[in-house]
């Protein structure tokens, strides 16, 4: 029993402090990249920022089902990864590749479908991250299989930071649109050796047919639902661009880019963690349920209020941050904004039903949502433009996805009633958060000023909350008590 207890307490240590080095290396890359963000937009302003964003959705596309979701299998696998890793490096490696050709050859139509086929070019050479990508994804598994986010930061840091400096330069000399794309496969490059290097085990490549059947069994149900996982998160990028065309689309694109900085920022290093760490909870559901809860009401606190602050304070951040000539993004900020707080609880409950393997509510979910999603962007783009757009995509995922959600966690044992508990108190902290930055947005005409009580306003707000959920904070670190 007591060596039962030591190896809880190690595997909650371990979770904590992978925990911790997800989030500081979250955080220095978010921040770095949105400063280095501002800069390009600055730089190339909204045509160019277009062409590039054109570009963007096809690579997030075939990121999203490249090695066909064999990879995760590593996280999960309840034996020696070592007996799946080859075989899972030759699928990813294998699928990339294919992928890649295909985005070669569709490039031209898929750049002209989006009114921009100079954009051609740009995903070509994005498209070669496909194979990179094929190449880190069984590196980068087991590192999360093994708590090491530290090696994890050191190879997304510099990653980011090449990727970053390269954009920048290649900017600068005028190559427009391909300076981004430049700047992010050498990136992409640089963190997939370092990722190679840093693995608990080397590269190797083998196929074991018995376990690649057994792989694709687990991997593509998850690869057909990370397909309409990315319709559904994109969809919206690729009915602007359709419809309004690039320029409409930048100014969509970089408020989505702002819009997301508080998920990424503190979601994304709770997703990197979350999954393993409730996978080794599935012998206790109580505790599943609890850990999925106090996550669920800390990820609200520390994101509710900086997503309301850049809904609220919109029109002085975009002003302040990028400049006059991006000010139309202000009002798509508004509703991305919310719809950023919503996909921050949506991802954690998806990571949930991924651990319990119900694979088949992930999947509805996603195509219930692009179902009603796509016919809402039309009408949105058409009748309102690019906000329009915009007011179509939060109202989808308040209305139709979230009590989608909340139902099917209630069949899993997690009540209504119980969620509404963990998020109200960060919910009325972010109105009232809300209320103050809306009134200086309104009565403050200096952007700097504006901005800055509508800062101070969130990080007062924040404090209170994580002051108030010191419960849930003690209930995340010592995981094997709940």
């Amino acid at each position: 029993m007591k060596l039962g207890v030591r190896e809880d307490s190690s595997l909650s240590s371990r979770a904590g402090r992978a925990l911790g080095w997800s989030f500081a290396s979250t955080a220095l890359s978010k921040l770095s990249t949105l400063a280095i963000g501002i800069v390009l937009a600055r730089i190339l302003g909204p045509h160019e920022f277009g062409t590039f964003a054109v570009a963007t959705v096809a690579l997030l596309a075939l990121l999203s089902f490249n090695e066909l979701g064999v990879s995760l299998a590593i996280v999960r696998w309840p034996g020696d990864p070592r007996e799946i890793a080859p075989t899972v490096a030759t699928i990813s490696v294998l699928t990339s590749t294919l992928v890649f050709a295909a985005c070669w050859f569709g490039a031209p139509a898929f750049a002209t479908a989006m009114g921009e086929p100079d954009a051609a070019s740009v995903v070509r050479v994005l498209g070669l991250s496909v194979i990179v990508s094929g190449l880190a994804a069984t590196p980068v598994a087991l590192l999360q299989r093994e708590f090491r986010q530290d090696r994890k930061m050191i190879a997304d840091q510099v990653g980011s930071w090449t990727s970053a400096l390269t954009s920048v330069g290649f900017a600068l000399a005028g190559t427009g649109a391909m300076s981004l794309a430049i700047g992010q496969l050498t990136g992409s490059i640089i963190g997939a050796v370092l990722f190679i290097a840093f693995a608990p085990r080397s590269l190797r490549f083998g196929f074991d047919p018995a376990k690649a059947r057994a792989l694709l069994r687990f991997g593509l149900p998850l690869a057909g639902s990370s397909i309409v996982v990315f319709a559904a998160t994109n969809v919206d990028k690729l009915v602007v661009g359709a419809v309004l065309g690039p320029v409409p689309l930048g100014f969509y694109v970089l408020a989505t880019n702002l819009s997301n900085w508080p998920a990424t920022m503190f979601a994304l290093p709770v997703r990197s963690v979350a999954p393993a760490l409730l996978a080794r909870l599935q012998g206790d559901p109580p505790a599943m349920r609890s850990t999925f809860l106090s996550a669920g009401g800390l990820l609200a606190a520390i994101t509710l209020p900086a997503c309301v602050v850049l809904a609220a304070a919109s029109g002085p951040i975009i002003g302040l941050v990028y400049g006059a000539v991006w000010q139309p993004a202000a009002a798509v900020l508004v509703w991305l904004a919310l719809l950023a707080a919503l996909r921050i609880l949506f991802e954690l409950v998806y990571d949930y039903f991924v651990v319990l393997t119900h694979t088949r509510v992930v999947f509805t979910v996603q195509v219930v949502w692009l179902a009603a999603l796509i016919p809402a962007l039309y009408a949105g783009a058409h009748l309102g433009g690019v906000n329009g757009a915009a007011l179509a995509a939060f109202a989808v995922a308040a209305v139709v996805v979230a009590p989608i959600y909340l139902f099917e966690l209630s069949r899993t044992g997690i009540a209504v009633s119980a969620v509404a508990r963990r998020l109200a108190l960060p919910a009325l902290a972010s109105l009232a958060v809300a209320a103050v930055a809306a009134t200086a947005s309104h009565l403050i005409e200096n952007n700097l000023l504006a901005a800055a009580v509508a800062g101070l306003a969130a990080g007062v707000g924040l404090a209170l909350l994580l002051y108030g959920m010191r419960g849930a904070i003690r209930a995340l670190r010592s995981v094997d008590a709940t």
